[in-house]
């Protein structure tokens, strides 16, 4: 089967546009996230175009697939500026974007370039780190710090920290004091109507999230994380929450740790229902 990330070719008719960020200079851990883009591209081959948990086939999604974008793979100031320009660009032709990374410091940029558009953004963080730390190894801007730089930018009442088992006392302090904070799992979403309700959403989704023992190929792997059931349960209690769904991001897979291509493959069939979420969200 050919690649669903390449199968449309017309970016003008697309209602998603899918860009690769292959970008991991400030992993702290275990680089080589630059590197998932092309690896998801390679393993979706693999898989069906069709959901059957959403019974809805991507075939019949209009979306382009942008490629990888140009960085220079050890200075983030030149990537926030292209990243940024770039999504915003998309955005004015009225695109929704689905961002692979890359390490999660790629989704500063991207916030910083919705913020422009949907003063009203909410995001909802799925993630094993709560990646609030002011500063990491004395640098402000990396990918221990991006949801920090980010609530910065839109107010901290609107950064909705699933799955959350990681990160200093410090930062579960901040967390607790401020963000809308769920740790070590994924929560009903029905508790959630009043906030979420036709409002903007924006989904950055890490995948350590997800438990190693299911997604070993991460940077920062960390036990005790949720499975792709979990996963899809969260997503239809999304469909009923009556949110528009404006982009999402996929960041963090290190495809080099899992050589059996498994966490690859995994980080594909998250992205096929992912796309369906933009498209009917």
């Amino acid at each position: 089967m050919k690649s669903f990330l390449g199968a449309k070719d017309y970016f003008e008719k697309s209602e998603i546009v899918i860009i690769g960020v292959p970008f991991d200079a400030t992993s702290s851990f275990r680089a080589g996230s630059r590197f998932a883009p092309d690896s998801i591209r390679f393993y979706s081959e693999s898989i069906e175009t069709y959901s059957p948990y959403f019974d809805y086939d991507i075939e019949e999604i209009n979306f382009y697939d942008y490629g990888n974008i140009e960085v220079t793979i050890s200075n983030f100031f030149q990537l926030r500026k292209a990243l940024k320009e770039k999504v915003k660009f998309f955005l004015k032709k009225g695109k929704k974007v689905l961002s692979i990374g890359g390490e999660h410091l790629i989704t500063l940029p991207i916030i910083e370039a919705y913020h422009e558009f949907y003063n009203d953004l909410k995001i909802i963080q799925l993630d094993a780190h709560l990646d609030l730390r002011d500063t990491y190894l004395n640098e402000k801007y990396s990918h221990a710090t991006v949801m920090r730089r980010i609530s910065e930018i839109i107010s901290v009442k609107n950064i909705f920290q699933f799955g959350i088992r990681s990160g200093t006392k410090e930062e579960f302090l901040f967390a607790n004091r401020n963000t809308n904070f769920f740790p070590f799992s994924l929560p009903d979403l029905n508790n959630f109507l009043d906030k979420f309700l036709k409002t903007n959403i924006y989904l950055t989704l890490d995948l350590d999230v997800f438990d190693p023992g299911v997604m070993p190929g991460t940077g920062n792997p960390e036990p005790g994380g949720i499975g792709f059931n979990d996963f899809m349960k969260f997503l239809n209690e999304l469909t009923k929450v009556n949110a528009n769904i404006v982009g999402v991001d996929v960041v963090e897979l290190s495809p080099e740790y899992d050589k059996s291509g498994n966490s690859s493959v995994f980080a594909a069939k998250v992205i096929r229902e992912l796309l369906v979420i933009l498209k009917n969200l």
